[in-house]
């Protein structure tokens, strides 16, 4: 219902344009009823209200369910269909008088007539400014709606753009990498032709992986099957940027059914190597994937043979991991491959006794114990790197094997119990001793003068290679220190000199407004004194004379220093730290003649009764300023002293060009120790 009388009350409608004039004919109607059958004024309001009401009602139940919907989502539309309530409560009333204008001039045809066209031209007028009002109600809401799909469309446009995560993801390698079957497919049906599904399935992301890649490290075999449907050896062959492809990854990680899927499709997968040459079953052997490994020796039993580029096998690999199971499966196929050397001439049993578990070492000499004899490039056997590596327990398992030589003896001369007595391991000794092993020595075979020379020779040699590896890398590290320090100086003497620009600022500004705010201030009227108009009262005496003199030079020596550093943009480090020396020396100046002009004006403020607080003050600032400047003063010289030595220091070590061994400085130390003593310096 709508109210007339007051906006707040009014139950806001959104009326079609439609309704007012549907409204207003009706009411022109009932106008004309009413004149023509003469009857009162009560019952021609009482009948057209009725009317009127009853038509609003029926036209705008439709309308209220979806003003309230909007209601909620636009709250300065509200406002303004208030106002129109109030312009609809305001027409109600011009119909009312419309009506009583009328019945009060029936018996005057003309003048009826006249008012009828006046009335008629005052109700289009309406009508129109209330159209043209609705109008721009649903421009608005036009308005709205284009800004909020803008945004939406924006925020799509810009999510579309956007790589998901940092290795950039295309959305079918966010399906493959989740498992999500159906996006995998539906990206697949999207693509029109051959060439754009090829180059679907073949993009790599950031890091180098396919759609493929990504499924096939996370085990969906699903995925992995559908994805092959599509796409030729080439493309399921592209490996990432680590040197892995599908097939390698899904071996790495274990995933059975994903392998089986891509086998069923390309057999030949199997063979492909990486960038070490590095075989998938090589991969799945050094992890321990038990059943991978029994499904790629199915598929090929060859491949237990290819080699790395280092000579190691998957054998090797997975004696030294400690993979009892893969360790059997791989003997059980081939146990020839128990005598496969690598580059240093060590058979897969050198591996294993590095490492501390007897079974693997029980599997690799049950096929044959020969292989307890087979030495390495330097003349060891699998004792002898056992006893060097400190396995006491597989020194133990080895010497129970029957036939095994324990006092075999290596190229440097020694035998395994020559070994445990040069690395100091009691027990050792003592297991390799009960077992019957001797010393070279002890054998009467005393070392070669010349296998000993060789021997020294190559550990000097290694000795060098290992120094000269640890200065270069001590280098490298000195070297990004330097640049943190660099980083350092930097940016305290920038901090420095923005400092010193402020505090300079400061004190002028401070010096500038203590000249004219002195105690007693200045003579303002010539007539009273014989003071000269504007001088100060205190002109005479000696204390402001002294006021004077180091307030203007601390003012000017401030001002200087503002100009030289708005003027003067400096870059090499150098000539940096000299700018900086001079402005640090001329602000201790500014502030300590500011301060004897300070101790000056004391003496006039406090009067010649309590000069004694003048005094105190003298004393005090003087100690505290000099103390400061002083040790300032200290700390410069001191810097000066440590610079001049660190100089000459780095001339000796350009000349030496060496470091020695047993002192080759950390990070920290060179942070925090001799290379970087001082935390702090004064310029």
């Amino acid at each position: 219902m709508l109210k007339s009388g007051n906006c707040k009350e009014v139950k806001v409608f959104h009326f079609p344009p439609d309704s007012f004039t549907t409204e207003t004919r009706v009411a022109g109607k009932d106008l004309t009823d009413s004149s023509n059958a003469r009857r009162t004024n009560d019952e021609k309001l009482g009948s057209s209200r009725k009317k009127i009401r009853e038509r609003q009602m029926g036209t705008l139940a439709p309308v209220m369910e979806k003003q309230h919907s909007f209601q909620g989502e636009f709250m300065e539309e509200q406002e303004s269909l208030r106002c129109v309530g109030a312009n609809q409560g305001r027409k109600g009333g011009a119909l009312e008088k419309q009506v009583s204008f009328q019945s009060g001039n029936v018996e005057k045809h003309g003048i009826k007539g006249r008012a009828m066209e006046k009335q008629e031209r005052a109700t289009m007028e309406r009508q129109r400014s209330v159209r043209g009002f609705v109008e721009k109600q649903k421009s608005f809401r036009l308005v709205m709606e284009r800004q909020l799909s803008f945004m939406n469309g924006g925020g799509e446009r810009k999510k579309k753009n956007e790589s998901p995560g940092k290795r950039g993801d295309s959305p079918l390698h966010i399906g493959a990498r989740t498992g999500n079957l159906g996006k995998v497919m539906e990206s697949i049906r999207c693509c029109n032709g051959t060439e754009e599904l090829k180059q679907l399935l073949s993009n790599q992301n950031l890091e180098g992986e396919t759609p493929l890649y990504a499924a096939a490290e996370n085990g969906h075999s699903l995925v992995v099957g559908e994805m092959l449907k599509h796409m030729d050896l080439e493309t399921a062959s592209i490996a990432a940027r680590n040197g892995f492809d599908p097939f390698h990854v899904a071996a790495k990680q274990g995933h059975l059914e994903a392998l089986k899927k891509l086998l069923e499709t390309f057999p030949n997968l199997a063979m492909t190597t990486d960038l070490l040459c590095t075989t998938a079953l090589h991969t799945a052997a050094t992890q321990g994937h038990i059943d991978v490994v029994n499904l790629l020796l199915k598929t090929d039993s060859h491949l237990a043979k290819i080699a790395k580029n280092n000579g190691k096998t998957a054998l090797h690999s997975a004696a030294r991991m400690g993979h009892v199971e893969v360790v059997k499966s791989l003997i059980g196929n081939d146990a020839s491959i128990g005598f496969r050397t690598d580059k240093k001439g060590q058979t897969p049993l050198h591996m294993a006794v590095k490492g501390r578990k007897e079974g693997i070492v029980l599997e690799l000499v049950k096929p044959d114990p020969a292989v307890l004899s087979v030495e390495d490039n330097k003349g060891n056997t699998p004792l002898h790197i056992a006893t060097k590596k400190g396995r006491t327990k597989i020194v133990r398992c080895l010497v129970t094997f029957d036939g095994i030589n324990l006092n075999a003896m290596n190229k440097a001369g020694d035998t395994a119990l020559d070994v445990a007595v040069k690395i100091g391991n009691a027990e050792l000794v003592s297991v390799l001793k009960e077992a019957g092993a001797a010393t070279a020595k002890e054998l009467g075979k005393p070392r070669n003068p010349a296998i000993q020379l060789k021997q020294t020779v190559s550990d000097i040699r290694h000795e060098v290679q290992s120094q000269l590896q640890q200065s270069r890398q001590t280098g490298a590290r000195v070297q990004r220190i330097a640049k943190r320090l660099k980083k350092l100086h930097i940016s305290g003497l920038n901090n420095a000199i923005n400092s010193a620009t402020v505090v300079a600022v400061l004190i002028a500004t401070v010096a500038f407004a203590a000249i004219f705010t002195i105690p007693g201030q200045y003579e303002e009227d010539r007539r009273k004194g014989p003071l000269l108009l504007g001088e100060a009262r205190i002109a005479n005496e000696a204390p402001f004379l002294v006021f004077f003199i180091f307030d203007s030079l601390a003012l000017f020596i401030s001002l200087a220093v503002v100009v030289v550093q708005t003027s003067v943009v400096v870059i090499e480090q150098k000539a940096k730290k000299k700018l900086v020396f001079v402005i640090n020396k001329l602000m201790w100046l500014a502030c300590l003649f500011i301060s004897i002009a300070f101790v000056s004006l004391s003496f006039i403020v406090v009067g010649k009764e309590d000069i004694w607080l003048a005094i105190c003050a003298t004393v005090i600032g003087g100690t505290i300023m000099l103390t400061t400047i002083g040790a300032m003063c200290y700390c410069v010289i001191m810097h000066r002293i440590e610079e001049s030595k660190l100089k000459n220091m780095r001339k000796e070590r350009s000349k030496s060009r060496s470091f020695s061994l047993s002192h080759m400085p950390s990070e920290s130390e060179i942070l925090n120790g001799e290379f970087n003593k001082k935390r702090m310096y004064a310029l």
